[in-house]
């Protein structure tokens, strides 16, 4: 029988969602002979303790009798319980330098780390993510900050709302001024954006014609693939080679720069991979972006006036156009951007469900499977050591 334990997180601020919901976890050990699911306590997690017992679930304090332990964000080092299976966002395959200790120390203690990014389908594409939910709550925050800068119209914070169908029904009735947004990405937060755009009623058009016409309603226009990347020495682009080699490409969101009120980016980055555009490009006077929501959230990544992570509480800052530096948000000096590194917590409900049936169809089976290669591609360290597939990560974890 292999024990799965849902842990408590630890990482402060604390994140309030979880990998399986109490039914998830009921529909597991009533429908799996060889799996059981039991919960750690815990007093800040979305679903109570109440609600996993009510379903059958055994919540325990002492977690260390199962043989996999999985949380969402990164366990703090204090937590990590030796020679233990973790499975866990980690933020450590792009050698993200604040998280080398516990990297380190996963190593020195002999912990197999699996990390859910990980998760990939055969043709690359990630099985799993919260990118959906992220997508509608930063979509949703950027609308926000618009209408609080310019005062045409008053939306909401979605944590007043109980869940996503409370907040689809907050949309009725909302008229928007005539805002051209730009969209980027072709993923789950892409995804989720556009769900948004569609609840909203705000209207899809061709690049082309976004560049070209105004409009007398809200539009958007949906920027991915060959309309925003163009290979440099073909002028083609192909998905598989943008990949392999991105710093082939050039990126071509310079004209939308000053035909968009708000841009909404969904596109993963890393240094490879050509930026939107640069801060020269921010300081012209024909730069019309007043509203920017970096749901990808990386700082000075495709974003480079991204000066950090901004906060649930206190979604949106500015950045003065002509120093670079923070600001308050809303100044006729600034351009506004909303950085959430956890947007999916404002609807932490919605967002675990979600998650949860992803693991469900897609993860589970393959724990109690030892010849799994999804198992395999996932698996960052075995036993402490690195597997094949993260050798590249050797002088991060000798740094």
């Amino acid at each position: 029988m292999l024990t799965i334990g849902l842990i408590r997180e630890g990482k402060i601020p604390a994140d309030n969602r979880v990998a399986l919901t109490p039914t998830q976890c009921k529909l597991v050990n009533n429908s799996k002979k060889d799996i059981k699911v039991i919960v750690q306590s815990s007093d800040s997690r979305c679903f109570s303790d109440e609600e996993y017992k009510k379903q059958g679930i055994e919540v325990v304090e002492d977690i260390a009798i199962c043989d996999i332990l999985i949380g969402i964000k990164e366990v703090p080092i204090a937590q990590l319980i030796p020679k233990k299976t973790y499975v866990f966002f980690s933020h450590t395959k792009k050698k993200q330098s604040y998280n080398q200790k516990l990297f380190k120390t996963l190593m020195n203690n002999e912990n197999t780390l699996i990390d859910f990014e990980c998760f990939e389908h055969e043709d690359g594409q990630r099985v799993l993510g919260f990118g959906f939910f992220a997508g509608i709550v930063g979509a949703h925050n950027g609308i926000m900050a618009y209408g609080n800068r310019t005062g045409q119209f008053d939306l909401g914070r979605v944590g007043q709302a109980k869940d996503y169908r409370q907040l689809i029904q907050s949309y009725f009735g909302l008229k928007l001024p005539n805002i051209k947004i730009a969209i980027t990405g072709s993923g789950r937060v892409a995804h989720g954006i556009l769900e948004v755009m569609n609840m909203m009623d705000i209207q899809e058009v061709e690049p082309d014609d976004y560049l070209a016409n105004k409009y007398t309603y809200p539009v958007y226009v949906h920027l991915k693939g060959k309309t925003l990347y163009k290979n440099r020495l073909n002028f083609n682009y192909h998905r598989d080679n943008f990949h392999s080699y991105p710093e082939q490409y050039d990126c071509l969101f310079e004209p939308f720069c000053s035909e968009t009120d708000i841009l909404m980016n969904g596109i993963y980055w890393d240094k490879k991979i050509p930026r939107l555009f640069n801060w020269d490009t921010i300081r012209q006077p024909n730069f019309t972006i007043k509203t920017i929501a970096d749901i990808t959230d990386d700082a000075g990544g495709s974003i480079p006036c991204n000066l950090g992570d901004s906060t649930i509480a206190e979604p949106v800052y500015g950045v003065d156009v002509l120093t670079g530096d923070k600001t308050a948000p809303y100044l006729s000096s600034s351009i506004d951007l909303m950085a959430v590194g956890n947007l999916p917590n404002e609807l932490p409900r919605d967002a675990s469900g979600y998650f949860g049936e992803q693991i469900l169809k897609y993860i589970l089976d393959n724990f109690t499977n030892e010849d799994s290669e999804l198992m395999k591609n996932a698996t960052i360290l075995n036993k402490g050591q690195l597997t094949e597939r993260f050798n590249y990560l050797e002088d991060y974890a000798n740094g």
